[in-house]
């Protein structure tokens, strides 16, 4: 509550006499302990507001500059742009094709690999396809599409 009422408060303040007064009894009352005790109040002091001298801060960052990368021409006609789009969809599905031939060769070498072994590879092939259909017809039936649309 005494914090609240400020004029008591910035009277005792007002009178620089009592603050030296004020001072010279606490200084009197440290004994003989009043010079560690400054000097460790000191060193704190210079400690506290040297680490805040280093920050250095100078408000915020400048924001980056942004540099805007453009790779199409922004005037391009219409037929350009399908042009470009048929082009990138033949190399997709080229590269579609040959990531196809690729497993296919990985999935031939595993075969080969698993008769070598002593593997019936044809009965794990024909579980494997059986678990793919049966995993499809869940994602269907999830879906609620019908039995003869393809899966994507």
């Amino acid at each position: 509550m005494g914090l609240i009422r400020s004029r008591s408060f910035l009277s005792q303040v007002s009178s620089p006499r009592g603050m030296i007064a004020d001072f010279a009894e606490v200084f009197r009352q440290a004994g003989s302990n009043r010079w560690r005790i400054g000097v460790a109040a000191a060193i704190c002091t210079v400690a506290i507001f040297s680490v805040m001298w280093n920050e250095g801060g100078r408000g915020l960052p400048k924001p980056p500059k942004v540099t805007y990368i453009t790779v199409w021409d922004p005037h391009r006609t219409e037929a350009e742009i399908v042009a470009s789009n048929i082009a990138n969809q033949r190399r997709k599905e080229r590269l579609a094709a040959e990531q196809a031939k690729r497993d296919e060769d990985v999935r031939q070498m595993y075969k080969t690999i698993g008769r070598a072994s002593g593997m019936d590879v044809d009965a794990i092939e024909k579980q494997a396809k059986a678990d793919q259909a049966a995993e499809a017809a869940r994602e269907r039936a999830k879906l609620n599409l019908p039995k003869d649309t393809p899966k994507q």
